[in-house]
Parts: structure tokens; C-alpha cells; sequence
């Protein structure tokens, strides 16, 4: 099988949905893994997603993304008095799967949460938690559009041309959003919907749930 690079979209704690879209897609030894961010919060299962994604390191090449949970969560147990935000917003969870406490989270979890990227590039590709300027080199990003801002589905592509692969922008009918320049492979899994993976040089497209149920498609059946 040739190499893939395959990007997966919000998982939130989804464990259930992780497992059983590993087991349907099987990363190789010769693929790239792109997780797009908010592996934390919500979902029942926050510290078993990420000991799956430090078992695939393993594995394959895996390029983990900081979402806007993620940096809740860095933010949190850094400065105490931010704790209050990211429980509201889904940290509440995580520190149920990890048995109540901040102090329970494992070192290898927290170097996990350290070495998060902003942003990654291939030759065809740009793979980002939330959004880009349009306009502005890679280098030149702010934290809020790579992390924060929403997907309105009219965005330029960016100057660069190259296609930009993101999540953060919650899909309610459970596909991705595709238009010229973007796809965005957050489909809401941590509020009934699908967890999605993309193999971006084929545009397949496969996605799994909670209940363990899968499908797959092509993107532009879909566009």
C-alpha cells in the first residue's frame, strides 16, 4: 500500500469512535497521521485518546495539532486561576478519566500537551486546528485564527494554494464541509455525531461514532 497522509478531525474524548476508525482505516508504518486538535474535553474518555495517539507514535509518523481545548487545558494547569473556563467548556471530563485531579495526568500526557504543533505543512497541504489568514505566510499566524475562529465556508484559499485541512468548525449533518482551497473534518462526534478521517491524496473519506457504527465515502460525493 502506498503511503497516506491521513488527517482526523475533533475527537473530544471519543474513544470509542478513535478505536474503531483506527481499526477501519490501519495506519502503516509509511503513513503520516494528522490529528487536527481537540482530542481533550467532553467525550468520557480524554486519557484514553491520548494513550492511543502516544501508542500510534510508535507506529507511524503522527503529527499532533494544538487545538483551542488543548490550550485550555495547558493554560489550566499552568495558571490556576484559568481553571474555572476550561471546566466549563469540557475540562470537567477530562479530569474524570484521569480520576479527578490535575496531579493524576501522567508525564508522558503532559509532554504530550507541551510538544503540540501549530500548524503543518506538505507540499500540497496545510493542516490547522480552526482557520488561517488567508493572506499572511504561516510564520506570520496568530494563535487566535489557528485555534479560535470559526469556518463561515466563503473563506479565500490561502495564498500559498495549497489546500488547508481543518476541524474546530463543528458539520451538525455529520459530513465534512469541502469547498475551493478548504475541508474542515470536524463532524460534531462528541454530540452524536461522526469522527472523520480523510486520506488527503485519495479525498476517502471515512468516519466512525460512539456506537461503533462506520461508513465511508468519497469527499466530493459530499461537496
Amino acid at each position: 500500500m502506498p503511503a497516506r497522509t491521513l488527517a482526523i478531525g475533533d475527537i473530544h474524548g471519543c474513544h470509542v469512535a478513535f478505536q474503531t476508525l483506527l481499526a477501519l482505516v490501519k495506519p502503516t508504518a509509511e503513513d503520516t497521521l494528522i490529528i487536527l486538535g481537540d482530542v481533550v474535553d467532553r467525550g468520557l474518555d480524554t486519557k484514553a485518546c491520548i494513550e492511543e495517539i502516544l501508542r500510534l507514535q510508535d507506529e507511524c509518523l503522527v503529527i499532533s495539532i494544538m487545538g483551542n481545548h488543548e490550550e485550555m487545558m495547558r493554560d489550566s494547569i499552568q495558571k490556576s486561576f484559568m481553571m474555572e473556563m476550561w471546566l466549563q467548556f469540557g475540562g470537567d471530563a477530562v479530569l474524570q478519566s484521569y480520576g479527578g485531579g490535575i496531579d493524576k495526568i501522567p508525564p508522558a500526557h503532559l509532554k504530550w500537551l507541551s510538544h503540540l504543533r501549530p500548524f503543518y505543512e506538505t507540499p500540497k497541504e496545510i493542516f490547522v486546528h480552526a482557520k488561517l489568514d488567508p493572506w499572511l505566510p504561516l510564520g506570520q499566524q496568530g494563535d487566535y485564527d489557528l485555534r479560535w475562529k470559526k469556518l463561515e465556508g466563503n473563506e479565500p484559499a490561502h495564498m500559498s494554494g495549497k489546500r488547508s485541512v481543518c476541524g474546530h468548525t463543528p458539520q451538525k449533518d455529520g459530513y465534512p464541509l469541502s469547498f475551493d482551497g478548504w475541508v474542515c473534518l470536524d463532524t460534531n462526534c462528541c454530540r452524536g455525531g461522526w469522527l472523520t478521517c480523510l486520506d488527503v491524496t485519495t479525498d476517502h473519506v471515512w468516519q466512525t461514532n460512539e456506537a461503533a457504527q462506520f461508513r465511508e465515502f468519497e469527499l466530493a460525493d459530499y461537496a
